[in-house]
């Protein structure tokens, strides 16, 4: 009992590191859209520890994410213009809506999965809605966020021009959003199923 318990503590360890490892070879992976923004797939790997390791593994991945988000207005794993001049404005309200809010989806992936299992929905659909909900979320958060806490900022009112706050999220993330929520939902469907028949997760 306690070697198989400590085969699988090594093995959910080593996933852990691969999925970290994904992470900051996708930090340097992104597509560049307007008003600062980008295509990422970095929601993948967080839905994925998800399914595998419930809550914690969501929250764990779901953290290193965020936290190479929050390096990034730093110039560190890449750079992010926005993260850049806005970190300038509240390093702590920075980290607030690049760190907190993923792992926040991270916990949510995680609580998502456990549900569909416990309703006997099939292993392949509950892992393609983890994957979706993982995009969906990541973007409503960031963007609730950015909106709320740096919303009155001359760097956003610039970017905003006038326009309301729902007319700037759609402008800004509407590709972004499509993209990211229907690549995370077939990639997280594909991956994590196949990890599953293969007893690796």
């Amino acid at each position: 009992m306690k070697t198989a318990a400590r085969g699988k503590r090594v093995a959910q360890l080593t996933l852990l590191a691969l999925l970290v490892a994904i992470l900051v070879v996708l930090a340097f992976v992104n597509i560049p859209q307007p008003a600062g923004l980008s295509i990422t797939f970095n929601m993948i790997p967080v839905a994925i520890a998800a399914i595998a390791m419930g809550v914690p593994g969501g929250a764990i991945i779901g953290g290193t994410f965020g936290l190479i988000s929050f390096l990034q207005c730093f110039g560190i794993f890449g750079f992010s213009a926005m993260g850049a001049a806005l970190v300038s404005v509240s390093p702590l309200l920075m980290f607030v809506q690049r760190f907190c809010s993923r792992v926040l989806v991270g916990v949510i992936c995680g609580l998502i999965y456990r549900i569909l299992q416990k309703r006997d929905v099939r292993a392949q659909i509950s892992c393609t809605v983890t994957g979706f909900a993982a995009a969906f979320f990541n973007t409503l958060f960031f963007m609730a966020l950015l909106v709320l806490l740096f919303g009155r900022t001359e760097y956003m009112q610039n970017l905003m021009a006038g326009r309301s706050v729902i007319a700037f999220i759609i402008a800004s993330v509407g590709i972004n959003a499509v993209v990211e929520m229907a690549v995370a939902a077939l990639v997280t469907g594909a991956v994590a199923t196949a990890l599953q028949k293969a007893h690796l997760i």
